[in-house]
């Protein structure tokens, strides 16, 4: 016990009493009193408003500065993340660049996976493992230059009581339920904001999908996305960490993607960065060849079938490199009016005589590596 690091007690506070309030007192109150339609609403609204102001904000703006964003759309993340009690969005901000750098570096990710799912989870913020480097955040240098994150950050403690408790109190004032407020806008719905972010450190690290890397512990889980406003993508997100989509294709739930872009259609929000799609399909491609070869290692003619697949790869990324070569060169010929109508539209037959190639090697590759799924 002398060697472990001190114990966090505020945290170790505000964890268990949220929780007994939750768990225990909020169901005895709502089996003497009753609750209504309106405890259940707020506490969707708000639960929804922290996670996203997270999501949003903590994560994808200010950690991997995926996009740029209004005032107004930061100023909401930072209450919101304050209502969230997840520390201030520079600190947030700088574990999460250092757990990206230092993905399962037992020594270096501050809530790496490989220590288990008790540490990943919340273990970590139990004790001061990192007592040395706690307050510095050379790493987020440009967070510095932001107004808001640094006001948040100076005035977190007040701004996180105002919200916990001003926010529930107003609303049980209006409704005429202090209490049944307190309990259900306010400790359940920071118990359910908590573990639904902690399972992305813990269960994402655990449970689900590797399409796109193996070399890191990071999953894509659907139901996951379902619970944490898409950040469930998360074997998607550490490869390709600067996109502001988690869930890259139209049917994956990520609702923080969908207020992104709905942001930026309203002018509220700029610069969005997304990775490159021929990298996501290669990177989709090489992982489906990794598997295609552990699952027929055991056949005796496994060397003859590796050798098929690996003719099929080749072929693939051929035509995938040539596809996307032939789509820029089109995309620039756009933009240069300068270009021959003729010229335009040699190249515009070339891309969609390319396009039915690749689309053709595709579905080829596809089938090859479902024989083998």
């Amino acid at each position: 016990m002398a060697n472990k690091p001190p114990l966090i007690w505020l945290n170790i506070t505000i964890f268990a009493v949220s929780f007994v309030l939750a768990a225990v007192v909020a169901p005895w109150y709502g089996w003497q009193f009753g609750y209504g339609w309106e405890h259940l609403i707020w506490l969707i609204v708000c639960f929804s408003f922290c996670n996203l102001s997270i999501t949003t904000g903590y994560h994808r703006l200010w950690s991997h500065k995926a996009f740029e964003a209004h005032w107004l759309v930061r100023l909401l993340c930072a209450l919101g993340g304050a209502f969230a009690v997840q520390n201030s969005a520079l600190h947030w901000a700088s574990d999460h660049r250092v757990h990206h750098k230092f993905v399962d570096q037992n020594d270096k990710d501050p809530y790496s996976a490989k220590r288990g799912f008790w540490f990943s989870h919340m273990g970590w913020m139990l004790r001061n493992y990192n007592s040395v480097t706690y307050d510095d955040y050379s790493n987020c240098r440009d967070l510095h230059k932001d107004k808001i994150v640094m006001w948040q950050h100076r005035f977190y403690v007040p701004l996180a009581l105002i919200m916990n408790f001003g926010v529930p109190i107003a609303l049980g004032w209006y409704y005429n339920d202090i209490w049944g407020m307190l309990l259900i806008v306010g400790a359940v719905r920071l118990v359910l904001n908590h573990h639904t972010t902690f399972f992305i450190n813990s269960l994402a690290h655990i449970w689900g999908k590797q399409p796109y890397t193996n070399k890191n512990t990071a999953r894509d889980n659907g139901i996951l996305a379902f619970f944490t406003f898409g950040e469930g993508y998360h074997n998607y997100h550490h490869i390709f960490e600067n996109d502001y989509r988690n869930g890259i294709y139209w049917w994956q739930y990520d609702p923080t993607k969908w207020l992104i872009k709905s942001c930026a259609w309203l002018g509220l929000a700029k610069k969005l960065r997304t990775a490159p799609a021929i990298k996501i399909e290669k990177a989709r491609a090489e992982m489906s060849l990794k598997y295609a070869a552990e699952r027929v290692a055991h056949l005796p003619n496994h060397l003859v079938i590796l050798a098929n697949v690996q003719a099929e790869f080749d072929a693939f990324i051929h035509e995938l490199h040539n596809y996307y070569d032939v789509k820029k060169q089109l995309l620039e010929s756009k933009k240069n009016s300068a270009l021959k109508r003729y010229e335009h539209s040699v190249l515009k037959a070339r891309y969609q005589s390319v396009k039915s190639e690749f689309l053709e090697k595709r579905q080829r590759w596809q089938q090859t590596i479902a024989q083998y799924a």
